[in-house]
């Protein structure tokens, strides 16, 4: 189930092709929907570029959306690189997000706002990573398939997080979908003040990619997952015990989620909200599979979604769309992965 990033010409080249007919097949459907719905193809991505990248702002709050979202795809390039299926990376942005939250509270009364945030960060680390043991120990030990486990998970999650904003943690005399109150601006994540871009939330965001290279790369952890990946059976004879180094694949995916999640409560939102992971892990599988599970295109992948996810805001306001267009293109980008895989497959099993 292992899947490898290749880099000789005669692997890349089809890869390339693979991506591009992939392009194509979400560029003419998506143009479809949109003709079919009365709008102006052209004009509708002409928007959704513009108000991605239309300006420095626009772009500032695209940033925002691709450090979480490439903490998630690092995380999960460990666990699909021993052949997990982490599904519950969404709750362990939500889990990495209530303990940050926890800390941060304790310190709005402190006179030493910047050892909270550091305790705040290693918290939330903590927090993601304990939730995704909690899957990896069903996994192992209960026998129970990760998929399950982690949607279980995610929705426990997301039950504790309502449970906390309308029941301990609720505002003064309310209680609201809004979230917590928000923080002293001293516990915030410190940001550039014209772009509202975090220079700490984007140097982890780098450090995560550089470290999940070399991890995978070049050390036994990651080698020892790729064997485990390619043959579990054969990796056991060879004294890997797959069980122990899944736990630590998960304890990994968690712990970048739940880094995620950190910097959602403290350098975009400075609350906790019922909504603080945004959907950003389930769109990181995505992201991890379009990239073909390579640690240096899943950067760029996640910025092509995060200009998405950010562009969509501007199609109800110029041409009356529906922003759930972004959706629909997502959703589009499943399918012809799933169609270009299996044609990767046949192409694989040919002779």
């Amino acid at each position: 189930m292992m899947r490898n990033s290749k880099t000789s010409s005669g692997t890349v080249f089809p890869y390339v092709i693979d991506i591009l007919v992939m392009l194509l097949v979400v560029f003419a459907f998506t143009t479809l929907v949109l003709f079919l719905v009365g709008a102006p193809p052209f004009a509708a991505y002409y928007h959704i570029f513009k108000g991605s990248l239309g300006s420095w702002v626009k772009f500032s709050h695209v940033i925002k959306a691709w450090i979480p979202l490439t903490l998630c795809s690092c995380g999960l390039l460990y666990t699909f690189r021993i052949g997990l299926w982490n599904i519950g990376v969404e709750g362990q942005v939500m889990m990495g997000a209530v303990l940050t939250t926890y800390v941060l509270r304790l310190g709005t009364q402190s006179s030493l706002p910047t050892g909270f945030l550091v305790m705040a960060f290693c918290a939330g680390i903590i927090g993601g990573g304990i939730w995704a043991l909690m899957a990896g120990y069903l996994k192992t030990r209960g026998g129970v398939h990760e998929i399950f486990a982690g949607l279980g998970l995610n929705f426990v999650a997301q039950g504790i997080i309502l449970w906390l904003i309308f029941g301990p943690w609720k505002r003064a005399g309310i209680a609201s979908m809004s979230g917590t109150e928000v923080f002293p601006t001293q516990l915030w994540l410190p940001h550039i003040q014209t772009l509202r871009i975090s220079p700490a939330g984007l140097c982890l965001a780098l450090a995560a990619i550089v470290i999940t290279a070399l991890m995978l790369k070049y050390t036994r952890i990651g080698l020892f997952l790729k064997a485990i990946g390619n043959n579990q059976n054969a990796a056991y004879l060879f004294g890997v015990k797959p069980g122990r180094y899944m736990l630590l694949a998960m304890i990994f995916a968690g712990g970048f989620a739940g880094l995620a999640g950190s910097i959602q409560v403290s350098g975009v939102y400075h609350r906790l909200l019922p909504s603080i992971s945004s959907n950003y892990g389930y769109l990181a599988l995505l992201v991890v599979m379009l990239s073909n599970y390579n640690v240096w295109i899943a950067p760029a992948v996640a910025f092509f979604f995060a200009c998405l996810n950010v562009g969509s805001i501007q199609l109800p306001m110029v041409l009356q769309l529906d922003s759930a267009l972004s959706g629909v293109i997502q959703g589009i980008l499943v399918l012809a992965t799933l169609a270009v895989q299996g044609l990767r497959m046949i192409r694989k099993d040919a002779p």
